[in-house]
């Protein structure tokens, strides 16, 4: 490798490395025993992962149901030459529906807006900036909160879910500037 991405790709190895032992080797001589120390983390983070199951099978089942119910289609192909105008194509819709409910649909969604619309697309750009100006808001409120056991997340669920309308319309308004 030469130039600046091999020196990139050594730096970073060599940081990670130097993380890797470098805090073991630095709480030792702190007199901290490390190996108990990580076995109780590890065991505190079980048992968190435990506690959240419940919070994302939730989400899972409403993702699912969601989908399943033909409701995220039904929103999509609503209003659809004042979509069109804004270029939120049906399929963008879709992303902007999925992305609070889960990343990962989401990200699936916008990988299969790519792959048939082409990476330097009007829609294909629109998808990838809403998705980097919006939140997985409900999936980040089911595991985050249940992993404290915070039940009364109302105005968090509205506060998350209004910031991600606003990212949308951001995102929209940038693309219309910038890509179209």
């Amino acid at each position: 490798m030469d130039g600046l991405p091999g020196f990139v790709s050594i730096a970073s190895n060599i940081v990670f490395l130097s993380f890797l032992v470098g805090i073991p080797v630095y709480g030792y001589f702190k007199g901290v025993k490390v190996y108990e120390t990580f076995v109780t983390g590890a065991r505190e983070g079980f048992e968190v992962a435990v506690r959240i199951i419940p919070y994302l099978v939730a989400i899972l089942v409403a993702v699912g149901m969601f989908r399943a119910s033909g409701a995220m289609d039904m929103i999509s192909a609503a209003f659809p030459d004042f979509m069109k105008s804004l270029g939120l194509t049906p399929d963008v819709v879709s992303l902007s529906l999925m992305r609070p409910l889960s990343g990962s649909a989401s990200l699936g969604i916008l990988g299969g807006i790519i792959s048939s619309r082409g990476a330097d697309s009007y829609e294909a750009r629109l998808a990838s900036v809403i998705t980097g100006c919006t939140e997985t808001t409900l999936y980040v409120v089911a595991v985050y909160f249940g992993a404290v056991s915070v039940t009364r997340v109302r105005y968090a669920v509205h506060a998350g879910l209004l910031a991600d309308a606003a990212g949308v319309v951001a995102a929209v308004i940038v693309s219309l500037i910038l890509f179209r």
